[in-house]
């Protein structure tokens, strides 16, 4: 019995997406739900299962397609027939089409063992001297390129900095590290402090969780913010939502299941989809200063930078303290200056007596 494989239904955002290369080729055995291909989409990657247990005898889609919801891609061979059928001509690759990149294996964790190997990051390709190379952009590159540019277009950005001291994390986490890892099985890390201190300096500031849409201002009941994370495929901005209820420990562990399924491409459309703020660490890369860019339509963004030791003055002397620059890039067709700034500050203010963010809610 010959079973058709179609592309899953996308969100109404997404109307198609382009093939990865094959995990299976005609011929090959597969178990049903797994993995067949991976579709490249505007905002994430979707896996395509095998619908049943059988031969995969035929792909109509080679690497590089373009398809959407609902479209067949391959057809699987059931049954008894599956073991005789004959495995099918693989069709060539359209032209003219991207260097294929050896699939990256990515190490598994301890419960699980993934059935095949990811997708690889593109590359750097190998140019010669004096020569050049064209590579398609990927379509989660294209994206990120498409809203970053329309942001710039559409909204009058503004970036206020201010820098916050922050030995009294510092000291709270060492004390309080270990116990926090036996007790929740997840690191503590700095972004649970910056996520609640941002909620809480929105509850001063409601505006900067506020948005445009057209004549009208969008107040939001909840703060749903966006964690920017880098990757070599493009930048996702998986959503953290009803910020303001979570503890540090649900913040923790909520960022690195996002971290993890974000390297392992299991992040599915609806963690993308919304926000009403976003953080953005560049320190991670060693980033000291920046500008970030609004994710719209959102109104506004903080970026967190590398800890640096830097002599500050304290009651009159000079002294050496971990300071980090904050940075708040925000619409001040919405925003007004002093908000911005007053909202930037109290975050300072937080942060620099932050025995309350470890509190439960």
């Amino acid at each position: 019995m010959k079973i058709e494989v179609r592309v899953p239904a996308l969100s109404d955002s997404v109307a198609s997406g382009t093939l990865l290369p094959w995990r299976k080729q005609v011929g090959e055995a597969v178990a049903r739900d797994e993995t067949l291909v991976d579709l490249e989409t505007d905002k994430v990657i979707l896996e395509i299962p095998s619908p049943a247990s059988g031969t995969l005898v035929e792909v109509r889609q080679a690497e590089g397609a373009v398809v959407k919801a609902e479209e067949v891609v391959a057809v699987i061979e059931t049954g008894e027939g599956a073991a005789a059928a004959a495995p099918a001509e693989k069709p060539a690759q359209p032209a003219p089409a991207a260097p294929v990149m050896p699939a990256a294996v990515s190490e598994p964790a301890p419960e699980q063992k993934p059935s095949a190997p990811l997708p690889a990051a593109p590359a750097a390709p190998v140019v010669p001297q004096g020569e050049t190379r064209r590579v398609p952009m990927s379509r989660l590159r294209s994206r990120v390129a498409e809203r970053l540019v329309a942001a710039q277009h559409t909204a009058a950005m503004l970036t206020t900095f201010n820098e916050v001291n922050m030995q009294p994390v510092n000291e709270l986490r060492q004390r309080f590290k270990a116990e926090f890892e036996v007790r929740h099985g997840v690191k503590l890390g700095y972004m649970s402090f910056f996520v609640r201190a941002a909620c809480a300096a929105m509850q001063q500031f409601p505006i900067i969780n506020a948005a445009i849409d057209g004549n009208d201002i969008v107040w939001h009941g909840d703060i749903d913010i966006g964690i920017a994370i880098s990757r070599p495929r493009g930048l996702v901005v998986p959503i953290l939502r009803r910020a303001q209820t979570l503890s540090p420990a649900e913040i923790e562990a909520a960022i690195a299941d996002f971290a993890r399924r974000a390297r392992d491409a299991k992040l599915t459309l609806e963690d993308l989809s919304g926000g009403t703020f976003s953080i953005t660490n560049g320190g991670v890369f060693g980033s000291l200063l920046s500008t970030p860019i609004l994710n719209p339509p959102q109104s506004a963004i903080l970026g967190m930078h590398a800890i640096q030791e830097r002599p500050v003055a304290e009651h009159g002397q000079v002294v050496i303290r971990p300071m980090m620059y904050l940075a708040l890039t925000y619409d001040h067709r919405l925003i007004d200056g002093r908000d911005a700034v007053q909202f930037l500050v109290a975050l300072k203010a937080i942060l620099e007596a932050p025995e309350s963010l470890l509190q439960e809610t």
